[in-house]
């Protein structure tokens, strides 16, 4: 499959159409559709009340679908119709794009790109080479207008505010119903979007300037300018009672979020697992009791946090479509990007047992429970290793190793080390994948707070040893067979669960 293939179908895959407003585009509105169409299978025009040729050459191009009325209503009302027709088929993001050729469809990847990497956020095409291009003095003014004003209204600040080379996540968008019917249109809706804490993202595109004399631009100077003179003067007051509130409030329920969470955490750290604990250091005899009492209370602590108690704001999900019950030993591998990770992991069942860092080893605040709960040290070498791990396996213990070695930053599947595989081999044992998303959005790797978002974890196939020889006969060609499956795996979750956030 070749990457313009792959991109087409990627862009399906996450709900994403591309939507052309256009109005008496005749000369340009063929191409631009055609060179649409080879990047993106779902594309919506529609036609703004044209009066020249347009609608007759869009009824000549299979694979669209047209959206007209008889009488031009403006580019915020095209828009507006173009989303609703959108989400009344089911996409969950809408590419615009302008039908006169200024915008080249074949950047279309580089929003793809920007919204894998910022799933829900309003991308922003940034026209490169506009300060080169051949553009009239009331073009170049009413975009360093729009941008400072858009400053001063929302405290973010964008180079090029007055793109329609867009990506939006219409779940998301706010203000539509109000939404002005021309021009301006496009400046509302990302002041919205700011608002209502929408992340904005701004990637670099092409841009095509005719010569003057061969543009059709359908800017009214006087009037256009008015209208936007008018409607900033009404964000701005709008920005303070509106927006600003918004603001406030989203930065404090964040805080709040947090703060609860850790105090939570703390609580049951300093005042419910230390009695435990130590009862069951101290006063069970048995061995083999005392640590699967240890084992229990971090099972029930993990499941309080994630599932009966959970973080505010996060929706917690587990597939398990092939039932597995932990019954059976193996060396279950996961990909890797939160603190979050070992709660999600250590909920599923108490027999599992985790190799860890010295500093989760040496943790003050529970460092003494997973010591007692037989969780081993990574860093101790295979050879000192594998009796105690092959101890474990004897007893019931599944293994939890986490290829990677350390958290991913931005959430994509990092390279696979062959510890994980190489144990599996001397162990005798299978091999369980569990692919994880969401917690690194949760709280990424450098994040101090915790945000909204989805946690998916999905338990898959175990693959006994026979079965892992179709990745590679060593374990350096394992781990690399496996994180190719991991992306794809990894993928197709962020693909179903990202058209909803």
């Amino acid at each position: 499959m070749t990457s313009r293939q792959t991109d087409r179908q990627t862009l399906r895959d996450r709900g994403i159409c591309v939507v052309i407003p256009t109005y008496n585009n005749a000369g340009t509105i063929a191409d631009v559709v055609r060179r649409t169409l080879a990047w993106c299978l779902d594309v919506i025009v529609v036609a703004d009340g044209c009066t020249d040729d347009t609608l007759g050459i869009l009824q000549g191009i299979e694979g669209i679908t047209v959206v007209s009325y008889p009488k031009n209503a403006g580019k915020g009302t095209a828009l507006k119709r173009g989303f609703r027709r959108a989400l009344a088929m089911g996409f969950a993001y809408a590419i615009t794009l302008d039908a006169d050729g200024q915008h080249f469809p074949e950047d279309i990847p580089v929003l793809l790109q920007a919204n894998r990497q910022h799933p829900g956020a309003l991308v922003v095409g940034r026209r490169q080479g506009l300060d080169m291009a051949r553009r009239s003095w009331g073009s170049k003014f009413a975009n360093a207008f729009s941008n400072f004003w858009f400053a001063i209204q929302t405290g973010h600040r964008l180079a090029d505010t007055q793109s329609g080379y867009r990506l939006y996540p219409l779940k998301k968008l706010r203000g539509l119903s109000l939404l002005t019917a021309r021009y301006e249109a496009e400046l509302e809706l990302l002041v919205f979007a700011a608002w209502h804490g929408v992340e904005l993202v701004s990637v670099p595109v092409g841009v095509f300037y005719p010569a003057p004399e061969e543009r059709v631009s359908h800017f009214r100077p006087v009037r256009d300018f008015s209208r936007i003179f008018i409607l900033n003067t009404l964000l701005c007051v709008l920005a303070l009672v509106y927006g600003l509130p918004l603001a406030l409030w989203r930065v404090s329920t964040t805080f709040l979020r947090t703060a609860y969470s850790l105090l939570f955490f703390l609580g049951f750290m300093l005042l419910v697992a230390p009695p435990c604990a130590m009862y069951h250091l101290l006063f069970v005899k048995d061995l083999e009791r005392k640590r699967m009492g240890l084992h229990r209370l971090i099972y029930f602590f993990a499941r309080l946090v994630t599932i009966w108690h959970g973080i505010p704001g996060v929706k917690l999900s587990v597939g398990n479509p092939h039932q597995e019950d932990f019954t059976r030993p193996a060396i279950i591998i996961s990909n890797h990007q939160s603190h979050l990770d070992l709660m999600t992991m250590l909920m599923l069942s108490p027999k599992l047992v985790c190799l860890t860092k010295d500093w989760v080893w040496n943790n003050p605040l529970y460092g003494y429970i997973i010591r007692g709960a037989e969780f081993y040290l990574a860093t101790e070498g295979m050879d000192v290793l594998l009796p105690k791990l092959q101890s474990l396996v004897d007893r019931g213990y599944s293994i939890v190793v986490y290829p990677e070695g350390t958290r991913s930053a931005d959430c994509s599947v990092s390279h696979f080390y062959q510890g994980a595989f190489y144990l599996a081999k001397q162990l005798g044992i299978d091999i369980l994948p569990i692919v994880s998303y969401g917690a690194g959005k949760v709280l990424p790797k450098k994040g101090k707070y915790l945000r909204k978002w989805p946690i998916r974890i999905e338990i898959d196939r175990r693959l006994s040893p026979e079965e892992m020889q179709a990745f590679g006969a060593t374990a350096r060609k394992q781990a690399s067979g496996m994180r190719t499956y991991y992306m794809h795996r990894y993928n197709e979750i962020a693909n179903r669960i990202e058209q909803d956030v």
